[in-house]
C-alpha cells in the first residue's frame, strides 16, 4: 500500500476516535434546586437512661442530591424546640447520613450541654449537609464555600441523666469529672497546675481519693502533675486506678504569634458547652488546630466542616474570640469538628 495512503487513513482514523469521545463525553450537570437530605427516623424512645448507657440509638435520614453522585458530610444535629438551631449542639458527624449510629451515653453527653438533667425537654432534630463539589478555586461549591442542605427538624421529648462525679480538691479551680455509666469509671478535661497536688472526692459517697504512685488511694496523698494545663483525665475508683493525659488544644498557623512553629496559642475548655476557646489578636494570615503542638492530630478546612489535615483557615488582622467543637467521625474514629471565629 502507497505510504501516504497509510498516513491518511491513520489520519483519519485519529480523527473519528477524537469525536467518538467528545460524543461519549459525560457532564455533570447540578440541579437548579437540589433535594435537600431528610431526617426520616429517631429513635423509638428517647428517655436516656444510666443502665443503658451501651445501647445503640439508631438515625436514619436520606442523602442530598444534588443531581449527580456525590460525596458529603452529614452532621445531626439537635436544639431546644422553636429555636430555629440558632443554639444548636452537633451529636454526630458522617460520611453517609442512611444509618447514624450513637451510643445512649454519648448522646446523654451531647445534649447535656445544652438541657436539663431529670427532666422531660421538647428537642428538635436535624441533618445538615455540607457538600464540597471540586476544590482549590474559591468558587462556590469548593473546600472554602461548601454548599450547605438542611433537612426539615423532627421533634422529639428527651430526658437525659445526670452523672456521677469525683470533683477535683485543691487544683486551683472548680472542675469535676465524670461517669457516663455510672460505672466507677470518671473521664473528663480538667486544667492543672504543677504547683497544686489535687485530690478526687465523691460527694455522694464523701470518699476523697489521692494517690499512691500510680494508684488511687482512699484518704492518700495529693497527686502530682508534671506540668501546667490542660489533662484528659480518668479514673476508676472501683480498680483504684487513674491516668493524665496531656490534651492542650492549640491555635498554630502564620497569622499567629509563633507562627507554625511551636508552642501554640493554647485554648481553654469550656465544660458546659464542651467547646475549646480562646481570645487572642491575630494578624492577617492563616490558622489551624492541633493536639499537643503536633501535626499527628490537627483541624483545619471550613469553620463548619473542620477535618483532620484540612485547608487552612484564613484570616484578617483584628482580635477573635474562637470557639472550636470537636466532633468524633463515625465510623473512622478521626477527628473532625466545627469552630466560629468572631472579630472582637
Amino acid at each position: 500500500m502507497n505510504k501516504n495512503l497509510i498516513i491518511y487513513l491513520t489520519f483519519i482514523g485519529l480523527i473519528g476516535l477524537l469525536f467518538s469521545c467528545q460524543k461519549d463525553e459525560t457532564k455533570v450537570e447540578m440541579l437548579s434546586s437540589p433535594i435537600v437530605p431528610t431526617l426520616k427516623t429517631l429513635p423509638g424512645s428517647l428517655t436516656l437512661q444510666r443502665a443503658h448507657g451501651t445501647d445503640t440509638l439508631v438515625f436514619t435520614g436520606t442523602a442530598v442530591d444534588p443531581g449527580f453522585h456525590a460525596s458529603a458530610t452529614y452532621f445531626l444535629e439537635a436544639c431546644a424546640t422553636g429555636n430555629n438551631f440558632k443554639d444548636s449542639v452537633v451529636i454526630l458527624s458522617d460520611v453517609q447520613d442512611a444509618i447514624m449510629k450513637i451510643t445512649v451515653s454519648d448522646l446523654n453527653g451531647a445534649l447535656l450541654k445544652k438541657f436539663p438533667a431529670d427532666q422531660v425537654s421538647s428537642v428538635d432534630f436535624r441533618i445538615r449537609s455540607v457538600l464540597v463539589v471540586d476544590a482549590g478555586t474559591g468558587a462556590p461549591g469548593t473546600s472554602a464555600k461548601p454548599f450547605v442542605y438542611k433537612s426539615p427538624s423532627k421533634t422529639a421529648s428527651v430526658t437525659v441523666y445526670g452523672l456521677p462525679r469525683l470533683d477535683l480538691i485543691n487544683s486551683g479551680i472548680t472542675q469535676k469529672i465524670e461517669s457516663a455509666l455510672g460505672d466507677g469509671k470518671y473521664t473528663g478535661f480538667v486544667k492543672l497546675d504543677a504547683t497544686k497536688p489535687f485530690t478526687l472526692k465523691d460527694p455522694d459517697a464523701n470518699i476523697v481519693y489521692g494517690a499512691n504512685g500510680g494508684a488511687l488511694v482512699v484518704n492518700g496523698s495529693g497527686i502530682p502533675v508534671g506540668a501546667s494545663g490542660w489533662y484528659k483525665l480518668s479514673a476508676d475508683t472501683k480498680a483504684l486506678s487513674f491516668t493524665m493525659d496531656k490534651y492542650m488544644i492549640g491555635l498554630v498557623g502564620s497569622a499567629t504569634v509563633n507562627g507554625w512553629n511551636s508552642p501554640d496559642q493554647k485554648m481553654d475548655y469550656d465544660a458546659k458547652t464542651g467547646t475549646w476557646v480562646i481570645t487572642t489578636a491575630l494578624v492577617a494570615g492563616d490558622i489551624k488546630f492541633r493536639l499537643n503542638d503536633d501535626w499527628g492530630w490537627n483541624l483545619g478546612g471550613t469553620p463548619d466542616n473542620l477535618t483532620h489535615n484540612g485547608a487552612n483557615i484564613t484570616v484578617a488582622a483584628g482580635n477573635y474570640t474562637i470557639s472550636l467543637k470537636i466532633i468524633i467521625a463515625a465510623p473512622s474514629g478521626s477527628e473532625t469538628g466545627t469552630c466560629t471565629i468572631v472579630k472582637n
